[in-house]
């Protein structure tokens, strides 16, 4: 997709709250600091329109963005971050829940790991969740350009193992902000569901 028109159109706690017009959303999950407002930012074609922030687990809503008219991106309060208290943590996991879990609109979660490293516990629990409710995933590993080229195919069987990947409802795909590669085929991944 050819992006030129994005907006934040609202943060949102609870489903009274969510957009009401129908359209197609995709939730971007994942740590804090994996990369979620660069691969944001790489798609929509902006540097800073999501922000990368210094401080682990500052959004703490619903972020919807309006992409041409189109569909949402919705971006999800990073998981994993020590910063927080834990019935903080605990209420951002209610809100995410809920909103997953029953969100009619929701076509597809982007699941977003670093491909330097094994996936966190936190990220296990994460894909796992998602399986168990039948949401499609795009499991997305950041950062390939620190990896060297013949070490990627051992990334993605470590990565994989570790989360127990399932091919039937589940896709892989390594992204790089700096290189930009990996965007078309997450656009392609999102356009296919709409």
């Amino acid at each position: 997709m050819d992006v030129h028109n994005v907006e934040m159109v609202m943060s949102a706690v609870s489903p009274s709250q969510y957009p009401t017009d129908g359209r197609a959303e995709f939730a971007l999950v994942g740590r804090s600091n994996v990369g979620k407002s660069s691969l944001t930012n790489t798609l929509i074609n902006r540097k800073n329109f999501a922000r990368t922030s210094g401080q682990p687990g500052k959004t703490q809503t619903l972020n919807f963005y309006d992409v041409e008219g189109q569909l949402y991106f919705v971006d999800v309060p990073g998981y994993g971050y020590a910063k927080v208290s834990k019935k903080k943590r605990e209420s951002f996991g209610q809100m995410i829940e809920t909103y997953i879990s029953s969100r009619k609109q929701l076509r597809g979660v982007i699941s977003l790991v670093d491909a330097r490293h094994k996936p966190s516990e936190e990220d296990i629990m994460m894909y796992n969740w998602l399986a168990y409710y039948n949401i499609p995933v795009l499991l997305v590993a950041t950062k390939a350009d620190k990896i060297v080229r013949g070490k990627l195919n051992q990334s993605e069987s470590i990565i994989k193992k570790a989360v127990d990947f399932d091919d039937e409802n589940s896709d892989f795909q390594f992204f790089s902000s700096v290189t930009k590669s990996g965007k078309d085929e997450v656009w392609q991944w999102i356009e296919d569901r709409l």
